[in-house]
């Protein structure tokens, strides 16, 4: 986290990256509307390591599989205090992914990944491609399975989500891209 910034910082700045980026450009048509529905809870983790990860992290799917999908269909689960590397975010994903295993969530919850240094496998650090799951923050997406099933079933082309993103971000380029995210109109 950034010196002197709060949990309201944090939060206020993954919604400005979720409505610029992930709304604003389109990376995700499924965004909109749980957004507008204000179905996404926003939690910042005051985790500095994978232990202290596993056990908010459970706490949160706990409370994400016990409240209403009308209430909370999502949860950005950003760690600010934690895995700034992304080499080490990787391996926390590894953890929390085994801890929907074990909490037996596996089918029900997945956990999309964001960071702020999100690098492709075969790409370079740079590309505009790893840029469609880069955010402020390092974040855990919990997203429940039956949502995104009825998002993919409303959406014909669900499948071209990624190429479409893909085009989108080399056509801005990171110029373009920037002026995007420091728009504030």
């Amino acid at each position: 986290m950034k010196p002197g910034s709060s949990s309201e910082d944090v939060i206020a700045a993954t919604q400005h990256w979720l409505t610029r980026a992930v709304i604003g450009l389109n990376l995700c048509p499924f965004a909109k509307s749980v957004h507008v529905k204000q179905q996404i809870r926003y939690v910042v983790s005051e985790a500095r390591a994978v232990d202290d990860l596993v056990v908010e992290l459970a706490e949160e799917l706990r409370l994400l599989k016990e409240t209403d999908p009308d209430v909370v269909d999502t949860t950005l689960f950003i760690t600010p205090h934690a895995f700034a590397d992304f080499a080490e975010y990787n391996d926390a994903l590894f953890f929390a992914d085994r801890l929907l295993g074990d909490m037996g969530l596996a089918g029900e919850v997945q956990i999309a990944s964001f960071h702020p240094h999100y690098q492709f496998e075969g790409s370079e650090p740079d590309d505009i491609d790893n840029y469609t799951n880069r955010a402020p923050y390092p974040i855990f997406h919990l997203l429940r399975e039956a949502s995104i099933d009825r998002a993919v079933a409303a959406f014909p082309d669900a499948s071209d989500i990624y190429e479409r993103n893909i085009d989108t971000l080399r056509r801005l380029g990171p110029d373009g891209l920037n002026a995007w995210m420091n728009d504030k109109s």
